[in-house]
């Protein structure tokens, strides 16, 4: 029988991890900086009154300029969407559900498109996070209210309600960028937007990112103790005190947040959402008091790892980061498919 590890065993390990990560994230680039010399600029400016060696304006440029805030953001993507994967697993009661399985990212990704081609990025930086989380939550109701039956999201009918919606968001999201071609350079931007990656990121898109991850896990967690009943199936809930329509869509709008800001920040990034909780609710156990805050850390690590491999393994070229995840998560998907748990 599967034992679950502890929680303080888990959590001082995953933070350990995380915190390996950001440090080789921010180190290794196209000029490599060792890494006590990454620990020192970060040591220098969280605690200013220190002095350090090693800490050369050079070093200080690109740790703190360029470098981590791109390693941030993807920290902050990870757990979002590993977040988000988590809350959609609980409501539907169904280890398939994820942002891109069940349509949210291609909802996402079709709302901040519309705000890009509109020219609507170029007034204001917020106008991609709103038509990205408008375009979210509206496929994820839609997914949700065609699917849920008795309580519960059968595999099949999520599988075909999440296609259909993410192939028409797909469709209206080409749609937009065909009626968008002679405007090259638009559609370029968003040709390479949809296959994701953290290129440019600065500590704009952190502070953008920061906030809606924050409410969005709150929510998770302030609801946690629901998802564990709910668990039961909505008739269970009911009886036992839960009000699983109020909870329901609260849930459901904290998942859009953080799956339409995610995509917003970051691009169209598959799979996190779905190998990440499935993954560590076997390590951790079903309690989404732990394995809420358990798949965000290990959401940011492994994303933060994910990006150090995109960026590495065909230098100098750059590898869009979409393309990586779903390499890695597409055979697990395929896994879990031919022998489905829960």
């Amino acid at each position: 029988m599967h034992c679950p590890v502890s929680p303080v065993v888990f959590f001082v390990s995953a933070v350990g991890l995380l915190a390996v990560t950001v440090v080789f994230g921010v180190a290794v680039g196209s000029v490599s900086l060792p890494p006590a010399t990454v620990v020192a600029v970060l040591a220098s400016k969280l605690v200013p009154w220190l002095s350090l060696s090693g800490v050369t304006p050079t070093a200080e440029a690109i740790v703190w300029a360029m470098r981590l805030p791109r390693v941030l953001v993807a920290a902050l993507v990870g757990a979002a969407l590993a977040t988000a994967g988590v809350q959609m697993q609980g409501l539907f009661r169904n280890p398939l559900a994820s942002p891109d399985i069940v349509g949210t990212s291609a909802g996402g990704a079709l709302g901040a498109v519309v705000a890009i081609a509109a020219g609507l990025s170029a007034v204001s930086p917020l106008y991609v996070p709103a038509f990205s989380f408008a375009g979210s939550a509206l496929a994820l109701g839609t997914v949700y209210a065609l699917t849920a039956r008795a309580g519960r999201s059968p595999i099949l009918t999520l599988l075909l309600a999440g296609i259909a919606i993410g192939t028409l968001c797909g469709a209206l999201t080409a749609l937009v960028v065909s009626l968008s071609w002679k405007r090259w350079e638009v559609a370029q931007e968003i040709a390479f937007w949809l296959m994701g990656g953290f290129d440019s990121r600065t500590w704009l898109h952190v502070r953008l990112l920061l906030p809606c991850v924050l409410i969005g896990i709150g929510a998770a967690l302030a609801y946690a103790p629901e998802l564990d009943v709910m668990s039961l199936g909505d008739e269970d809930a009911r009886a036992l005190g839960v009000e699983v329509y109020r909870t329901t869509w609260t849930l459901l709008l904290a998942a859009a947040l953080l799956t339409g800001a995610a995509v917003a920040v970051g691009g169209v990034i598959g799979f996190v959402g779905l190998i990440v909780p499935h993954a560590i609710r076997l390590v951790v156990g079903p309690r989404h008091r732990v394995l809420i805050p358990a798949c965000a850390l290990t959401g940011s690590a492994f994303l933060v790892a994910a990006d150090l491999l995109a960026r590495t393994i065909n230098r100098p070229e750059e590898i869009r980061l979409g393309i990586v995840t779903a390499i890695i998560g597409a055979p697990y998907f395929l896994r879990l498919l031919l022998r489905p748990v829960g």
